[in-house]
């Protein structure tokens, strides 16, 4: 009993307050208002802390401000950039594209940096992520002759900024 005492003292309760707040807000903003599907939101509110807790574990918050600002600008940017390459290759009357999946060493530490990366690097045009594969991104790309591996260096040294993580030397 005194060792579930001891655990209890040494779980952080701010994030455990803040998480409580936001599914509430969140479940306040979708049941409208309305007070009688507090019943429900309750309880999903309770399983949505839980498995928060689960999924994504407190801990130590390094995420920068100003790296996540130039992470979203960075990804405008690229979203829109891909996006009038991609409908300008379509327009095209003869398409010369050499599809191909590569493997691109990563520089990120294991876990959910690279998973976000290979969020981000699915939703610019012309890429879509294979697979994370031990140290490897697995992708495939539109066409090879394109700069994929310079693209995902860029992409890793913005999330690596905006998480406060270093990167590995390949």
């Amino acid at each position: 009993m005194r060792s579930a005492l001891n655990n209890a003292r040494e779980y952080p309760v701010k994030p455990l307050i803040r998480r409580a707040v936001l599914f509430t807000a969140l479940w306040w903003i979708l049941a409208e208002g309305n007070f009688v599907a507090w019943g429900v939101g309750l309880v999903s509110i309770m399983l949505a802390l839980a498995t928060s807790l689960i999924l994504l574990p407190p801990g130590p918050s390094r995420l920068s401000l100003t790296g996540l600002a130039g992470f979203l600008g960075y990804f405008l940017v690229q979203s829109l950039k891909g996006g009038v390459q991609v409908a300008l290759m379509a327009l095209r009357p003869r398409l010369d594209l050499r599809p191909a999946v590569v493997d691109i060493p990563l520089r990120l530490p294991e876990g959910r940096a690279r998973v976000l990366l290979a969020i981000t690097l699915n939703l610019l045009p012309g890429t879509l992520s294979a697979g994370l594969e031990s140290r490897h991104l697995r992708m495939h790309v539109l066409d090879e002759r394109s700069p994929v591996e310079t693209e995902v260096r860029k992409t890793e040294t913005h999330i690596a900024r905006m998480l406060g993580l270093p990167l590995e030397a390949r």
